[in-house]
């Protein structure tokens, strides 16, 4: 029987030493720049960006989930604006999506070549992407925070703060004689047991973010606004470091997913984006509306007022407002516009790039 994966064997490399595809300073989107033409689809933006500032006038959410190639595309400056103006109640999106962002902050640069990388066993074999990141999620669970505010915190403060381990045990006797929770004190073991995976100092570690005024993650930590991360287990490049650990990355990632419900418990006479996420969002979404639906016809309140509007490059041609296509029309298998077709309110597809998107909809809000 095969045993699991050793990860203290793998010699890891300073991100620094990386080659990568993206600079943010080259890439970032101004939000002031004048959107590119949207052609046949500046009706329903503009009708989009009217259902924005009706739910925001109602006191409604507005979320917007999103995959990784919005960061990568640069448009992290123009969701911060839409975060820091108010059009935008939360933020969700894939591991992906987190660790881009984060090393943007970090290093200034972000994505390296896989094939490249697969070839020679050095694609994602970074130290300080997974040892931080991963540090973050250790130190955030045993503060209560999810993902996205953990990795916010980190690159909003610039440093980390790691218990002794002397305080650490300390606080697992405590939780467990009675003073505190048996979870809190499984925390604490638990980053205590990541200790001693790597030589880390406790107290205070600096951790400089120049490029940190270029990170969603940063400015929702920094106004308050949930940054919620939905990753999947082995799916992204920080997995392969002994700091990411199964029980600190379930709890931030739990933690999230219950702030993303909560988000759309809200969503009655509200909007929910959905940006280049054709699997997680739709599945979070699905669970998290059923959730809330629960909760609310308990109280003789209903959830069925709302506008999703999904942005991606699939091209159908299906008109959603008719419901769901036939089994024999290919729009049928376009599957994350049949899962949002069925989840009640309005739902529109709007097949186009995200910097075409995201640009046409906040100049129409500003104006």
């Amino acid at each position: 029987m095969n045993k699991p994966f050793d990860r203290s064997r793998i010699r890891f490399r300073p991100v620094a030493e990386r080659q990568s595809k993206f600079k943010i300073d080259e890439i970032a989107v101004d939000p002031d720049v004048p959107p590119p033409s949207a052609g046949i689809l500046d009706a329903a933006l503009d009708s989009v960006a009217e259902a924005m500032k009706g739910a925001r006038r109602r006191g409604a959410a507005v979320v917007i989930c999103h995959g990784a190639h919005l960061i990568k595309n640069g448009l992290a400056p123009l969701l911060i604006r839409l975060v820091k103006e108010g059009w935008i109640t939360h933020v969700a999106t894939n591991g992906a999506g987190s660790i881009h962002d984060w090393e943007f902050a970090f290093l200034g640069r972000s994505t390296e070549d896989v094939r490249a990388y697969v070839s020679v066993g050095e694609f994602g074999i970074w130290e300080e992407t997974g040892g931080y990141i991963g540090l973050a999620l250790l130190l955030g669970a045993l503060d209560g925070l999810g993902y996205g505010g953990a990795v916010g915190r980190l690159i909003s403060d610039e440093r980390l703060r790691v218990p002794t381990r002397e305080a650490l045990k300390a606080k697992a006797r405590d939780c467990l004689l009675g003073d505190g929770t048996a979870s809190t004190a499984a925390r604490a073991l638990d980053l205590l047991a990541a200790l001693e995976l790597r030589p880390i100092p406790t107290g205070e570690i600096s951790i400089p973010h120049p490029w940190k005024s270029r990170s969603i993650q940063c400015a929702c930590h920094e106004v308050k606004v949930p940054f919620t991360v939905h990753p999947g287990i082995g799916q992204d490049i920080v997995y392969s470091h002994p700091l990411f650990r199964g029980a600190a990355v379930g709890e931030a990632s739990m933690t999230d997913f219950l702030l993303f419900a909560s988000s759309i418990e809200q969503l009655e006479g509200g909007v929910y984006l959905s940006v280049g996420s054709s699997v997680m969002s739709p599945m979070i979404f699905e669970k998290s509306i059923s959730m809330s639906r629960n909760v609310l016809r308990q109280k003789g309140e209903s959830l069925d007022n709302f506008l999703i509007v999904a942005n991606d490059l699939a091209d159908t041609t299906w008109d959603w407002s008719k419901g769901e296509p036939p089994v024999d029309n290919p729009a049928y298998y376009v599957r994350f516009c049949k899962s949002f077709s069925r989840m009640g309110g309005r739902f529109d597809y709007l097949g186009m790039d995200n910097r075409t998107f995201l640009l046409n909809l906040y100049a129409r809000l500003k104006g």
